[in-house]
């Protein structure tokens, strides 16, 4: 791993291990990346700041340990792979599945395992059609609105389990919406990567 992309992990500390398989995966992110598009070509220059770091802020707000963690919607490995890379290192008993329906970035999520000798279990199913997955952790990342991504993980979460999704400018508007058919809890932890961005932890989903 490059001296510069370790600085780009914004003061992260991670082994020297989990930098390497970091590093392994943005390569190969951008070699595959042409052929599939898997994340905004605008923003490869920018991979460890806009996609690795803002992964790792959500690993560190679930402070998992163990337990099951499901990705929604993974597609090129964000923030699902990132989650196992340095899950591998920091919490070898965190079980991770990455849920994706596109053959083709279930395809790219393979070799990157392979690539950075990782383990995590890849459904190619669509979310809704998905036997649920009983996840102590759920995430998701530039999927969905709020409204949608709730039923997905009162689909997918254990009654005890938490939710951490990232969002946006539109993240007040979301939430009013999801208010309005939803009951829930809900925190705002600020983004280390976006002044106008949060990741919101929410727990106690139930139909309004």
């Amino acid at each position: 791993m490059t001296p510069g992309a370790l600085s780009d992990l914004r003061g992260r500390d991670v082994s020297r291990e989990t930098a390497d398989r970091l590093a392994a995966f943005v390569a190969l992110l951008a070699k595959w990346n042409p052929r599939i598009n898997l994340v905004s070509p605008a923003t490869l220059t920018e991979v460890w700041t806009r996609h690795v770091v803002d992964s790792l802020q959500v690993f560190d707000l679930a402070a998992a340990s163990g337990g099951h963690w499901v990705d929604l919607g993974t597609g090129g490995g964000f923030p699902g792979l990132v989650v196992a890379i340095v899950a591998a290192d920091e919490a070898p008993d965190l079980r991770v599945t990455l849920l994706e329906s596109d053959q083709r970035k279930a395809a790219f999520l393979a070799a990157a395992l392979r690539e950075t000798q990782v383990r995590a279990t890849i459904l190619a199913e669509r979310i809704e059609a998905a036997d649920p997955l009983s996840a102590d952790i759920v995430s998701a990342r530039a999927l969905a609105p709020l409204d949608r991504l709730l039923g997905y993980a009162a689909r997918h979460m254990r009654p005890s389990g938490k939710a951490f999704f990232p969002k946006g400018r539109t993240c007040d508007a979301e939430l009013d919406e999801a208010l309005a058919s939803w009951r829930f809890r809900y925190q705002k932890h600020p983004s280390r990567t976006d002044s106008q961005a949060v990741i919101l932890q929410i727990e106690d989903i139930a139909r309004g």
